[in-house]
């Protein structure tokens, strides 16, 4: 068993000790000391003095340098680094390794960003007033990070709060999910052995709630980093201090739209993987299909047939397609919303019944009602909906009707239709002909509406936690 100090230099005793298990099967991955009021006031200390003294920032070669170190150290780690991943947060090994691989392609889209992305030249000279003078803009960090992340992606979403933050040259202190920390752990460890000085990047597992707020909501921070629920993401942002910049990452209910013309064998696949995908734990999960009448019944038992064939359970095998749910509390809340919805109507096609206290199964339900929470709720588990439709702007006034707004997706082969869709789907993102979970690191990835603030993605991150500084120059030569 692995056992893991506090990631804060200066501090003594810790106020105690979590142990982190796996959730497929309860056995106990870790140990991890936690900490207190009295620790995160160390880190913040620490790291505000470090922001401070100008002259003692990192330069932008020994950030780009530090990175380069980390994403080959993560390199030769990469199996290592997979199955702690897959092992504390569930997620199949096979996806694991994914996320391990975008993880160190983030490192380097981090030094790609900041190699290029310096600052830009202000033009003066249009009015006479700007004559004679020059103006530019560079990139300074804009202070203090914050980081507090999720359980989903315990190594990727990590990259995208910590190792932006030091791309930007800004002291970050991370607060990752309790119950997977671990992999968090091990990259900051890693930009340790990289170069980075502890003192720049910080880990706080907190030992209540009352301390990870105390920290977020200090005046000394400046840019506070989210990824969770949207209740306790709207709570945070709601008691920031004056000044303080934030980005939030919800959920939402992602919605696709599969057209009259949309090629089955290509989006069966697809929707298979984008809805039970981490066993639907992830923010852009499938979860309603809104198919149209004369292809609906076809695909979702197609659907339901792939879904069945899906093995379930060790996420550290290799032949696990959907791992556990994160908690056993997610299995019975998972089943109470399924079963809700089949009572009140809804027509379950496969799944349906706790494998264990950990696993479901990959589940599809036709034309669940409007009020069932598996209609307007975000599932967050292995779970799709299927609607027919007559007519597709009726299907997405029905998409657009929640309080959620992220990334959704259209099947066709008509190029009006995939059109008419963008338009029309209110969304952050469209994907046409593939699922509404695809990403890949460096595009944009927005929540609207209830489903998050700001623009994710390396180097939008990257510029959210640096300031734009103009110099002004006047000289009678110019």
């Amino acid at each position: 068993m692995e056992r893991y100090e506090l990631l804060i230099p200066g501090v003594g005793k810790p106020a105690g000790v979590v142990e982190v298990a796996a959730p497929f099967d309860g056995e106990v991955l870790a140990e991890v000391k936690a900490g207190d009021a009295s620790h995160a006031e160390q880190a913040l200390k620490t790291a505000v003095a470090l922001h401070r003294n100008v002259g003692g920032r990192l330069p932008l070669h020994e950030r780009i340098a530090i990175l380069e170190r980390a994403a080959e150290l993560m390199a030769g780690q990469h199996e290592a680094l997979s199955l702690g991943a897959a092992a504390e947060g569930g997620k199949p090994l096979i996806d694991s390794r994914v996320e391990v691989t975008r993880a160190i392609d983030g490192l380097k889209l981090c030094i790609e960003t900041i190699r290029t992305e310096q600052g830009h030249v202000i033009p003066m000279g249009g009015t006479a007033a700007g004559a004679h003078r020059i103006a530019f803009t560079r990139r300074e960090p804009i202070g203090v990070v914050v980081a507090v992340s999720a359980f989903n992606h315990p190594l990727n979403l990590i990259v995208h709060q910590v190792a932006t933050a030091v791309a930007a040259g800004c002291p970050v202190i991370v607060k990752p999910a309790d119950i997977t920390p671990l992999s968090c752990l091990r990259f900051v460890r890693i930009l340790h052995e990289a170069g980075l000085p502890p003192e720049w990047c910080q880990v706080l597992i907190a030992s209540d709630r009352d301390v990870s707020q105390g920290l977020v909501t200090d005046s000394r921070v400046a840019f506070f980093t989210f990824i969770g629920s949207a209740r306790v993401g709207w709570m945070l942002r709601s008691k920031l201090a004056p000044g303080t910049r934030c980005a939030l990452e919800h959920g939402g209910a992602a919605p696709l739209i599969l057209a009259e013309d949309a090629d089955l064998e290509l989006a069966v696949p697809a929707i298979a993987k984008g809805g039970f995908y981490h066993a639907g734990q992830v923010c852009v999960s499938v979860q309603r299909v809104f198919a149209h009448r004369s292809v609906a019944r076809r695909f979702a038992e197609d659907l339901a047939a792939r879904a069945g064939k899906l093995v379930i359970g060790d996420p550290q095998l290799e032949s696990t397609e959907v791992g556990p749910l994160i908690r056993h509390a997610e299995v019975e809340r998972v089943h109470a919303w399924v079963t809700e919805a089949v009572e009140a109507g809804a027509e379950r096609l496969c799944g349906g019944d706790p494998i264990s206290d950990s696993c479901y199964p990959a589940t599809v339900l036709v034309e669940p009602p409007s009020d069932a929470r598996v209609s307007n709720l975000e599932i967050f588990g292995p779970v799709v909906c299927v609607y027919a439709y007559d007519d597709i702007d009726a299907a997405i006034a029905r998409a657009n009707d929640l309080p959620y707004a992220f990334q959704a997706a259209v099947f066709t082969r008509s190029l009006d239709t995939a059109l008419r869709a963008f338009r029309r789907l209110d969304a952050s993102a469209v994907m046409v002909n593939d699922h509404t979970a695809f990403r890949v690191d460096g595009m944009p990835f927005a929540g609207l509406r209830e489903s998050g603030l700001g623009i994710g993605g390396i180097g939008y991150s990257i510029h959210d936690m640096t300031i734009d500084k103009m110099m002004v120059m006047y000289s009678p030569e110019l």
